[in-house]
């Protein structure tokens, strides 16, 4: 993988706390991972930097000034490009049981208080990682199929076209493109089988 494809695949992490000192920490614990990470201070600002870039994960206080990360959660569900990034919600050790299930309820991938393990955070991060980059894999994989896919179509219109003009004159041709055509639904199902 080119350095520039490498690039361009790497996840990025939406960190979104009103206290500069738990941003610090969450990208301490997060900064060896193949990321790039994003800050953001407010509810409002995670909501530009949403509509600016897509996001693999969102790290998500639940208690801030204005809009607080269940407001800041329902508007990110809301949004049709943002609606499947997980938000692991973050809450300090003073919060009641509600609050966890009001974050499922919300659409919370997880919830951890602080202060949270880092050991245990990075974990959970590299398992959304991990995710991500496999649904970016099969999104790859499917948009290959439809471009092979496509390319097969347009043989077989090209065969039947010949065929509706009558007999064709190379039959060794249209055994070609048949052969080409099958080379193609192998290296289909050899992609698939990956």
């Amino acid at each position: 993988m080119s350095r520039s494809t490498a690039a361009a695949e790497r996840a990025t992490i939406l960190l979104v706390d009103d206290m500069e000192d738990n941003l610090v920490a969450l990208e301490a614990v997060l900064g060896s991972l193949d990321v790039t990470l994003v800050r953001a201070r407010s509810g409002e600002e995670a909501m530009e930097e949403l509509l600016r870039q897509p996001f693999a994960l969102v790290l998500l206080d639940v208690r801030m000034p204005g809009m607080d990360g269940f407001e800041t959660a329902a508007r990110i569900k809301r949004l049709d490009h943002a609606k499947d990034v997980p938000i692991i919600f973050l809450n300090g050790p003073e919060s009641d049981s509600g609050y966890a299930f009001r974050g499922y309820a919300t659409g919370a991938a997880d919830f951890l208080t602080k202060p949270f393990d880092p050991w245990v955070l990075r974990a959970k991060v590299g398992v959304f990682l991990d995710l991500h980059r496999k649904n970016q894999q099969l999104e790859r994989m499917l948009a290959r199929e439809q471009e092979h896919l496509g390319e097969i179509a347009g043989r077989l219109s090209s065969i039947e076209e010949e065929l509706r003009r009558g007999a064709p004159n190379d039959l060794a041709a249209l055994g070609q493109q048949l052969a080409r055509i099958g080379d193609t639904l192998g290296e289909l199902r050899r992609e698939r089988a990956r």
